[in-house]
């Protein structure tokens, strides 16, 4: 057995390993991995750092990499409908369990499918111009006429006629025969429609990236709190040793206070990391719709796997054929210039034929069919203002359309080269922050013996596990980021809700 095994430090850092091992990503900003040589002052002006950054993690949870184009906000996102009620027991969640959870109770994805019925029935309204319109009417009618009140005196006839009754039953029918104006307003809801379906369809990416991200925050900080243990147990051994030191004479009292100091620290961080598990844990509770009140813990502990030859290019070129918000916005813009087809085909003339057909009479057995049949052509002579208003109107509409579908394929562009230049920093920062831990793992093991055998105080003790605590964090962190990014390409190429499992297994 080897000497570092041999040390509390030792068996510390084997309590820390497989949770360090199977943690996932990271979330800080590039934190550069220091040598076991840094001050305890550096130390804890890191770990500040880190919880920091791990601040910033969580903000990202709600502004994922790349933008939907849906009338629902990125607040929508962490929101959800409730789905079902607590078990009263600790449930396993797998990461494939709270994404189909989002999928279907996300808020994000709900408001998106009212988008969708809604953008709908704007169509149906539009196809109504282009189609029959048939309507009835039934009607009985009594009168009394005055002829003498119209100026009608006639001899031998009384000037007071009835009272009599009229019974009608008659149905009416309008077709247009040619409105372009009407032609071209159902093409551009149409196109609308299909951008909305669309739209919601790149809604389901965003509920992967929104709810993967929650999952990973609770594993890292999950894999935190089992550092920190590990950190805790180190310190009551050294705790302990200055106790005993002191008592039998050999350490003066400040190498206790010291050791209490570094192990109440410990108790501290413990408290703080449960509480943060705690909180991220409703977090992604409220993207998925679970009760706020059911226990859960994440089970998936990916481990770290590269992903690697990505090239940004080919990637770039994948993700604007697979990107449903680029097509989204390219159904929109057709959408436009229909409306600026409409407007133009607005000065044109229309046709439209009309008619009814009744059964009239004075009761039901005394009547006779009757009908009328209209043909109208008519056409706008002098609207010269109004005519160039609409069309410029749907112009602007037009250029605004295009220049945004084009902003946001450059936009695609940069996510997907951000993350891939994210993935290819956070491999490096993980392959660091490893052996910082290694490093750090050892420099604790060495100082404790030498202040086991009397060689030195306890300041190097100190020193060293909090070198340690920040590389743990730091490995993590490294972690964590490096996952996230994986999961950001994904979306950024549009294949986050069907291979987000093969991204995050190093595709």
């Amino acid at each position: 057995m080897s000497a570092s095994k041999r040390t509390p430090a030792g068996r510390a850092a084997q309590m820390a390993g497989p949770v360090l091992a199977l943690s996932l990503f990271g979330v800080g900003g590039m934190m550069q991995a220091q040598a076991p040589g840094s001050t305890g002052q550096n130390a804890a002006q890191s770990t500040a750092s880190t919880a920091q950054s791990v601040a910033g993690g969580q903000t990202l949870l709600y502004g994922a990499t790349g933008q939907n184009s849906a009338s629902s906000s990125q607040d929508s996102y962490r929101g959800s409908v409730v789905e079902g009620k607590s078990t009263g027991a600790t449930m396993d969640l797998t990461l494939d369990d709270a994404i189909q959870r989002g999928l279907r109770n996300n808020l994000g994805v709900i408001l998106q499918s009212s988008t969708v019925r809604n953008a709908n029935g704007q169509r149906l309204e539009q196809l109504q111009a282009l189609l029959p319109t048939v309507s009835g009417q039934a009607s009985i009618e009594v009168e009394q006429l005055n002829l003498a009140a119209f100026g009608l005196k006639i001899a031998g006839i009384k000037p007071i006629i009835g009272p009599f009754q009229v019974v009608d039953f008659r149905a009416y029918l309008t077709q247009n025969v040619l409105n372009l104006n009407a032609l071209q307003g159902y093409l551009a809801a149409k196109h609308n429609f299909a951008g909305a379906k669309l739209t919601a369809e790149d809604a389901h990416d965003m509920v992967v990236l929104t709810v993967g991200n929650a999952y990973l925050l609770c594993v890292a900080d999950a894999a935190r709190i089992e550092a920190v243990k590990a950190e805790l147990a180190t310190s009551k051994v050294t705790l302990d040793q200055a106790v005993a030191g002191h008592d039998a004479g050999t350490n003066p009292r400040l190498d206790v206070l010291r050791a209490q100091v570094d192990y109440q620290n410990e108790q501290q961080s413990l408290i703080s990391t449960t509480n943060q598990l705690a909180k991220d844990k409703l977090a992604l509770a409220r993207t998925i719709g679970l009760p706020l009140d059911q226990d859960f813990r994440a089970i998936d502990l990916s481990p770290y796997k590269a992903l690697d030859n990505v090239d940004p290019q080919t990637a770039f070129e994948q993700a604007v054929k697979s990107r449903k918000d680029l097509q989204a916005m390219a159904e929109q813009l057709k959408g436009a210039e229909a409306q600026k087809k409409a407007a133009w085909d607005d000065r044109l003339p229309t046709a439209q034929v009309s008619g009814d057909y009744g059964d009239q009479g004075t009761t039901f057995g005394h009547s006779h069919g009757t009908y009328t049949a209209t043909g109208t052509i008519s056409a706008p002579i002098l609207q010269i203002a109004k005519d160039r208003g609409e069309v410029q109107v749907a112009d602007a509409a037009v250029q605004e359309q295009k220049a945004k579908l084009a902003d946001q394929v450059q936009q695609v562009n940069a996510d997907v080269r951000d993350s891939i230049l994210d993935i290819q920093a956070a491999a490096k920062l993980v392959e660091a922050a490893k052996s910082n831990v290694d490093l750090a793992t050892e420099a604790l093991s060495e100082s404790q013996q030498r202040f086991h055998a009397g060689i030195a105080d306890n300041l190097p003790v100190s020193q060293a596990q909090s070198q340690l605590e920040q590389a743990n964090d730091q490995y993590i962190s490294a972690l964590y980021q490096h996952n996230v990014a994986k999961l950001s390409l994904a979306r950024a190429l549009g294949a986050a809700q069907t291979n987000y499992k093969d991204y995050l297994g190093g595709k």
